[in-house]
């Protein structure tokens, strides 16, 4: 009788345990929208696709900005190099951040070679003619535009500072606005959709 009363003991475990346990609540905003899957120019003057990356089972991680920024884009990028050493090494290689450059004027390939992988050495940024990048730009819903600046270099740029969360079935999963770009919570979501 005991070991019938333990049994289903078990059988109740084995059925209802799954259930019982805590979903994950995503920090980042959840989009769950296809992305747009373009094609620009790395830092090693390479043509690459957003599927080139998805097709690897990466998550790739999308973030737009230029070079010359003088806060934000260091900013976030010092955010995503922090939240890439709050995962492990395994969960690492299967996360992608590419930077794309919304002033492929200044932003050559040499250019960002000198100054992406400079936050995390696996870090790729991407440029383009001002049509692609526009292009791009639009399907993301990524607004910019040129403004006059104290800058040694002549101008900046305004533009949007959201961080895209790709996964492997091409869809844009998450985003996080600047008040939302938590390293260790980033690193949670990213944990739980490489688990999924």
């Amino acid at each position: 009788m005991k070991k019938l009363a333990l049994f289903i003991t078990w059988l109740a475990l084995l059925i209802f345990a799954p259930s019982c346990q805590k979903k994950h609540e995503f920090y980042g905003f959840v989009y769950d929208q296809p992305a747009y899957d373009f094609k620009l120019t790395d830092q090693e003057g390479r043509q690459v696709s957003l599927s080139d990356y998805t097709r690897q089972g990466k998550i790739v991680v999308i973030f737009f900005g230029y070079t010359h920024c003088p806060d934000v884009c260091p900013t976030a990028l010092t955010t995503l190099a922090s939240m890439m050493k709050n995962l492990k090494e395994d969960e690492r290689n299967k996360v992608q951040v590419l930077f794309i450059s919304v002033d492929p004027e200044r932003d050559t390939p040499s250019v960002l070679k000198g100054y992406v992988p400079f936050f995390y050495p696996t870090f790729v940024g991407l440029t383009g003619s001002q049509d692609e990048i526009k292009k791009v730009a639009k399907e993301y819903k990524v607004f910019y535009r040129k403004v006059k600046g104290e800058s040694a270099a002549g101008y900046l740029i305004d533009h949007t500072a959201t961080i895209y969360v790709v996964t492997p079935d091409m869809k844009i999963k998450l985003l996080y606005t600047p008040t939302k770009q938590s390293p260790e919570k980033m690193a949670k979501d990213i944990e739980y959709l490489l688990k999924s």
